[in-house]
């Protein structure tokens, strides 16, 4: 909640929480993910239904593998998608 409430238009939010990605894009707040991947308010709606399908599969003691090692290329796609948040930011000004 700190977070939500303490971001302001065209901060930059790394976070691998898609909840809380989804409170923050209605504010005009960028959201990315450590592996790179930039959250959008036209794609979070899928994302969260995943998230829900996941942890109703957990509940029911279906549990998969977890996430891949991060590798270079995930670096590289952050690098990449932060780059391209910066630049637009900058054309904003």
């Amino acid at each position: 909640m700190y977070i939500m409430n303490h971001v302001k238009e065209k901060d930059v939010l790394v976070t691998q929480d898609i909840g809380l990605a989804s409170l923050v894009l209605p504010k005009k707040v960028y959201a990315i993910s450590p592996r790179g991947k930039a959250y959008r308010e036209e794609s979070i709606v899928t994302a969260l239904d995943y998230r829900y399908l996941a942890a109703k599969e957990r509940k029911r003691g279906n549990y998969g593998k977890g996430p891949k090692p991060f590798t270079n290329e995930d670096r590289v796609t952050f690098c990449t998608s932060f780059d391209k948040i910066l630049s637009e930011i900058a054309g904003d000004s």
